[in-house]
């Protein structure tokens, strides 16, 4: 067990006066206090340290050989503490040196640029990589990276703080004039007909889509798959299939989608959630704060969401908070 400190900076401020004015009384006169309060805080001090600090017997009060070597130290201490409250107000205000952030890709036309003047101006240098959410949060967890904004929560690893910012639904992308499927199992027939362009396992909403076509207990064929929400949203727009997607994707992928429409997922809901993630702790209200920033340019989006998707399934598109 630590040992337990032997005084305090106000025991300090009342030493340090009664060496200046030579007496309790005078020093009580200076700080407004008692002289009893005074005689008992020096006699506490000694107490602790197990040292007398004065001879009381000297008339002006005389420092023992322990009080010497404490007034020369004091002063110190006490000048290095009254500046510890103006630091940390500047430090409250002050720039970090360096912000690294990973952005899942989808969000990138959304949030790259807002990011990036939300992170300048609060830091020196910023490094914001767009990418796969499985990729930036290994760098998160390596501290390669201080935030991450990606489509995997993480719930199974400890120490992190969570900021949700959005879920939306997953859709299904389709040439407008094909009948619209009604049950989940009227996927297969139109796989049949218009294979399903995928997204790559290695994405987390690839990973999710598979999930739920498993618990759909439907094995669709697999010509074509994309990390991208670009590469599968062009492919589609190409002719060459149908997308399980969702709206943010449409958005990030810019693409003229005539002839083509958002359908609701026959069956069952799926729903992906974007949240913001950084180690707990580190980095003070600062995750709070871009979070607020990402929310606020996600519900921007909102009519260009009711515009791809229509209003029917724009209304699941919940910005949090």
């Amino acid at each position: 067990m630590a040992d337990t400190l032997p005084f305090d900076l106000r025991a300090l401020e009342i030493f340090l006066a009664v060496c200046d004015a030579g007496s309790m009384a005078e020093a009580a006169r200076r700080l407004t206090l008692t002289q009893p309060a005074i005689s008992q805080a020096v006699a506490e001090m000694e107490k602790r340290i197990g040292v007398q600090l004065f001879d009381r017997s000297a008339r002006p009060l005389a420092l023992t050989g322990a009080g010497g070597a404490l007034r020369q130290r004091a002063s110190a201490l006490l000048s290095e503490a009254r500046q510890i409250a103006p630091l940390l107000r500047e430090a409250e205000h002050a720039r970090l040196p360096l912000l690294r952030a990973g952005l899942v890709d989808s969000l990138s036309r959304a949030l790259m640029g807002p990011l990036a003047r939300a992170l300048g101006e609060r830091a020196e240098q910023v490094s914001l990589l767009s990418g796969l959410t499985a990729s930036h949060a290994g760098a998160l967890l390596t501290r390669q990276l201080d935030l991450l904004v990606g489509a995997d929560e993480l719930d199974e690893i400890e120490g992190l703080e969570r900021w949700p910012l959005l879920s939306e639904p997953y859709l299904l992308l389709m040439p407008a004039d094909r009948p619209v499927p009604a049950r989940a199992g009227d996927l297969e027939e139109l796989a049949r007909a218009l294979p399903l362009v995928r997204y790559s396992a290695r994405s987390k909403t690839g990973m999710e889509i598979e999930r739920h076509l498993r618990r759909l207990r439907l094995d669709l064929p697999r010509p074509l798959e994309f990390d991208t929400p670009y590469g599968v949203t062009a492919a589609v727009a190409d002719g060459a299939g149908f997308a399980i997607t969702t709206p943010l994707c449409l958005v990030e992928a810019g693409l003229a989608l005539d002839g083509f429409a958002c359908r609701p997922l026959p069956g069952p809901g799926l729903t992906r959630h974007l949240t913001l993630i950084a180690r707990r702790q580190e980095l003070g209200r600062l995750p709070r704060e871009i979070a607020g920033v990402c929310r606020d340019k996600l519900e921007a989006l909102r009519p260009a969401v009711i515009a791809l998707a229509g209003d029917a399934l724009a209304r699941e598109f919940r910005v949090e908070g």
